[in-house]
Order: C-alpha cells, then sequence, then structure tokens
C-alpha cells in the first residue's frame, strides 16, 4: 500500500519518494513497523485473553516447575500474525505472487494452530488436536502448496532446482525434467516434488511448536532464523549478489524480504512479553504459523537445504522427539530423560534462563554458519 502510494503515484512529482523503490529501506521500515505493532497491541491483547480466561494449561507429565506459568494467556501468536501481516501488506509490493504466497502459508498454519488453540481452551486441558489430525491438515496444505508451484513450474515462474551448500554450480533439480518428457511419469514427479515440500514444510512447522516449551525459548530462535532468511531473501533476488553468489537467482523472491524483514520485528516484539517469566505464550497459532512461513519462505527462494542449519535447533529438538519415541518403542528404553531436548537439560537441573540463551547461542552460530556457505563455495 506504501509501496503503491509513495512511490509509484508520489515519486514523480517529489523525487525524494525514490528511496521507496528500494527493498532495504521497505524492510527496515516493515522491521520496525512490525515490532512497535506487536510492542503496542501486546498489553490490549494480553488483558483480553485474560478477561476471556483463554490460559495455559500445562501438562501433568512435564516438568513440574512448569506447573506455576499455568493460567498464563495464551494464543499470543494472534498478535505475531498480525504483526507480520499488516507490515508485509503496507510496505511490500504486492504484485508479487511469491509474498501473497508467503502470507496465506503463514494464515492457513496460524488457522491450524487457532483450532488447536482453541480446542485446549475449550476442554480446559493441555489436548486439542489430535497429533494424527493436525499432521493431515499440515499435509493438506503442503499438497495444495505443491500443486501451485508445480503449476508456476510449468509456466516459468518457479524452479525445482535448489541451491546444495559448498556447490557453486550444482544446483539439482528435484522435478528432473526428462521425467516429464513422458506424460505417463507426471504422477510420479509430482510424488517426488510433494514429499521433499511435506518434509520442508511440515518438518519445520513441528520443529518450532516442539521447541515452544520455555519462556522465550522458540520466539528467540525465530528472531534469529527470520533474520537469516531475510537476508538470504535478498540475495537470491538481487542480480549482482545472485551471480556473485552463485545462488538460483529469482527476482520474484525480493520482495519477500519484506515479509522475512516484518517477521524478524514482530518475533522481536513478541519476546518483549515472552521473554522469562512470560506475560503470554504464543501457542500454537504462533508457532505452526512461523514455522509453516519459515519453510515456504526457504522453499521458495531455494534454500531449503540451509534451513536445517539456520532453523537447526527446531531441528535437533524434532530429531530429539523422534529418537525417543522410536527407541521406546522399539526397546522400551529412553535416550533422553525428557523429550524434547530443552526438557532433557531441565531435567538435568540445569536452570531454565540458561537453557534458553545457550540455545539461542547455538541457533546465533548455526545461522551465521549456514550465511557463511554462502561464500564458501
Amino acid at each position: 500500500m506504501f509501496y503503491y502510494l509513495l512511490y509509484d503515484r508520489l515519486y514523480p512529482a517529489v523525487s525524494g519518494f525514490r528511496l521507496f523503490r528500494y527493498v532495504t529501506i521497505r524492510t527496515t521500515f516493515a522491521s520496525i513497523t512490525a515490532f512497535l505493532l506487536c510492542v503496542m497491541l501486546g498489553p490490549l491483547l494480553i488483558r483480553k485473553l485474560r478477561e476471556f480466561q483463554i490460559g495455559q494449561y500445562i501438562r501433568e507429565e512435564g516438568p513440574k516447575s512448569h506447573q506455576k506459568k499455568a493460567g498464563t494467556p495464551t494464543m499470543g501468536g494472534l498478535l505475531i500474525v498480525i504483526s507480520i501481516v499488516v507490515p508485509t501488506l503496507l510496505w511490500a509490493d504486492l504484485r508479487y505472487l511469491y509474498v501473497w504466497i508467503a502470507l496465506l502459508a503463514l494464515l492457513v498454519f496460524a488457522a491450524i494452530g487457532f483450532i488447536d488453540d482453541y480446542a485446549k481452551v475449550k476442554k480446559q486441558q493441555n489436548l486439542g488436536l489430535s497429533s494424527k489430525g493436525k499432521f493431515l491438515l499440515q499435509i493438506l496444505v503442503s499438497a495444495l502448496l505443491t500443486a501451485g508451484l508445480a503449476v508456476m513450474a510449468a509456466y516459468n515462474n518457479y524452479s525445482t532446482s535448489i541451491n546444495v551448500p559448498f556447490f557453486k554450480t550444482w544446483q539439482p533439480d528435484l522435478v528432473i525434467r526428462s521425467l516429464l518428457d513422458n506424460p505417463f511419469t507426471y504422477p510420479f514427479a509430482f510424488v517426488i516434488f510433494f514429499l521433499f515440500i511435506t518434509l520442508v514444510v511440515v518438518g519445520s512447522s513441528n520443529g518450532v511448536n516442539l521447541t515452544d516449551g520455555l519462556d522465550g525459548l522458540a520466539i528467540g530462535l525465530m528472531v534469529i532464523a527470520a533474520a537469516a532468511l531475510t537476508v538470504l531473501a535478498y540475495a537470491g533476488g538481487h542480480r549482482e549478489f545472485a551471480n556473485y553468489l552463485g545462488l538460483a537467482r529469482n527476482p520474484r523472491t525480493a520482495e519477500l524480504t519484506i515479509f522475512c524483514g516484518s517477521m524478524t520485528g514482530a518475533c522481536l516484539g513478541f519476546l518483549w512479553y515472552n521473554a522469562h517469566p512470560a506475560d503470554i505464550f504464543m501457542g500454537d497459532v504462533g508457532s505452526l504459523s512461523l514455522g509453516g512461513a519459515m519453510g515456504v519462505v526457504a522453499i521458495l527462494i531455494k534454500q531449503e537445504i540451509l534451513l536445517l542449519f539456520i532453523g537447526g535447533v527446531f531441528a535437533l529438538e524434532t530429531l530429539s522427539v523422534i529418537l525417543q519415541v522410536g527407541s521406546y518403542k522399539l526397546r522400551k528404553k529412553r535416550i533422553f530423560k525428557m523429550a524434547p531436548l530443552h526438557h532433557h537439560f531441565e531435567a538435568l537441573g540445569w536452570q531454565e534462563s540458561k537453557i534458553i540463551v545457550r540455545f539461542w547461542i547455538v541457533g546465533l552460530v548455526l545461522a551465521l554458519f549456514a550465511l557463511t556457505t554462502l561464500k564458501l563455495r
């Protein structure tokens, strides 16, 4: 909206408004807008959630120290989503389809999380949607995304190749083009593409969801991840940077920088209220939407592999749950004292604040390593 007003409309009359054609300037304004919006709306949402008695229910099998957090307002993810959507609509060039895909993914995953959170509040226990039901909804979203990207790829509006860290010229194609020469191989090619998209999006969404167990842990890591994605989105959409770094350039992804910048600012603003001891929890409406949006952005900017490093802590948390469940089912033995991983360290006697800060440090190191790989090619 502001891009249309300040650049398209006012720039011909006032040369100074030429400034707003640059993605970097609009990303800065979007980040600041998202942060201020989140901070200003925070007290109002917290008060309203308390009035409606929308508080967090703590699972009995979790750490006993968490029982004192029962009743803390939840569903704060609504604040995050609003603080991402509004600045993106204000500062992005909305003529680019990629922006709408990212926004739609954010809102759809937020809707899934909202249903889950609402069910928990209604039942007055920490049990919302079943794991199977939540997983099926996420797979459905991934299938729709896959279909949309496949159509875009057919019209050369999306590339199914991916960037591989440490390799400058090797950009393998997920959907081997030779498969598409034969109409009978279309379903096979689509299945390969669908499985990959599902792995990235569902894995990312659930990774943030599983990590959201300590005050400020997941949202702090999302600040780091979103900032890294902002850099990658800008580099991938910039002709000179993309050529210099050997990235699969796509100028359509440049406007995703505004979306990622808004996500960074919104997460930072929410951390203001979610820092230990938390005044509000993001709930599934926040964790699922942020994780889903992170995965979709990585797919759109062709950095699916780097997402493993950018969201490295999320991946480790997910892996700890998979290993714990698998070990118990196969051997009737647990690998960790408790899963996800942050609860294991709690069981070892680590203070909550120490776990949070150390996980942030690990997340920052991994994100910096991911950005470093752009040059190590």
